[in-house]
């Protein structure tokens, strides 16, 4: 069995492009995850690594050879899927001890690792997704920012407003208003 990971997965159709991709060149994936890809062969050829690097980097996909490059993919996917993928978050959601138990390494370690291949902290990055969170709900209008702030884990509307603001430069109503999807949403993978 081999296992790859693949960077800029961030959704259900990331997942059935990547699967589709796999599938074309004859592969047998056995699990295909936000990020991973699990194959019953044992191993690839350069040629055919090399095919699968060209097809998924024509998709937008990064077949990861590093094992810090790995790492971040698999703290990012975890981010991403708690946030824009669960019906909400504990508040007192622990990250640190999240994301230390799920890829097995302290979280110092992976914070400065973070840091220092990304450019921000892995608490922004946190915050961004959330915000990026907050500009989906806010745009297509089905929950109040109550609703918004307790599904996400702020600790109040007020807490949540200030930081939408200091990433966006707008109030959460300012947004709301101009809902412009174009202009002021990002692709989670660009974040």
């Amino acid at each position: 069995m081999t296992e790859l990971h693949i960077k800029n997965m961030v959704c259900n159709r990331c997942i059935t492009a990547v699967s589709n991709e796999f599938e074309d060149l004859g592969l047998h994936p056995t699990l295909v995850t936000m990020g991973i890809v699990q194959l019953e062969e044992d191993s690839l050829s350069a040629d055919t690594r090399n095919e699968l690097k060209s097809r998924l980097s024509a998709l937008g996909f990064e077949l990861l050879d590093n094992s810090k490059s790995k790492l971040i993919e698999q703290m990012k996917n975890l981010i991403i899927e708690k946030i824009h993928h669960s019906e909400s978050l504990d508040g007192k959601a622990n990250w640190s001890k999240l994301l230390s138990d799920n890829v097995f390494h302290e979280y110092n370690y992976l914070s400065a690792l973070f840091s220092s291949v990304e450019g921000i902290t892995l608490e922004q990055y946190i915050i961004r997704q959330k915000i990026e969170k907050v500009k989906e709900l806010l745009f297509y209008d089905e929950l109040s920012l109550g609703a918004i702030s307790d599904r996400l884990g702020y600790s109040s509307i007020a807490h949540l407003s200030a930081q939408f603001k200091k990433i966006t430069g707008q109030t959460p109503t300012q947004f709301k208003k101009t809902r412009d999807l174009h202009n002021t949403r990002k692709p989670l993978d660009s974040i």
